[in-house]
């Protein structure tokens, strides 16, 4: 199990990536438009650096669902190799089945 404070940072970073993507993909947009002045374009840099860090998409990192652990993590099931392996014997993932040769 991950420290229950990283893994509640991550749900943290989740919450502001939602609550600010909109405003930041409107700020971007302006940024490389060329047909704005360079002042207007140099003001969404300046608006775009003053929100909070931990609102870039960037900065989250993929955990397990069940533990947290941030390493071996498999993104298609969204489980860290080691309760991957265990959903995968109690027969939870339909069509993951255990290699033998």
């Amino acid at each position: 199990m991950a420290k229950t404070c990283m893994v509640n940072r991550e749900q943290k970073r989740a919450r502001l990536v939602k609550k600010f993507a909109a405003k930041r993909r409107q700020l971007k947009e302006t940024i490389v438009n060329l047909s704005l002045s360079e002042e207007e374009r140099n003001e969404a840099r300046i608006r775009l650096n003053k929100m909070p860090r931990d609102s870039s998409r960037s900065r989250m990192r993929n955990r397990c669902k069940i533990t947290g652990r941030p390493h071996g993590f498999y993104r298609k099931f969204g489980l860290a190799r080691n309760k991957l392996r265990e959903a995968a014997m109690r027969g939870d993932v339909p069509g993951l089945v255990k290699a033998s040769w």
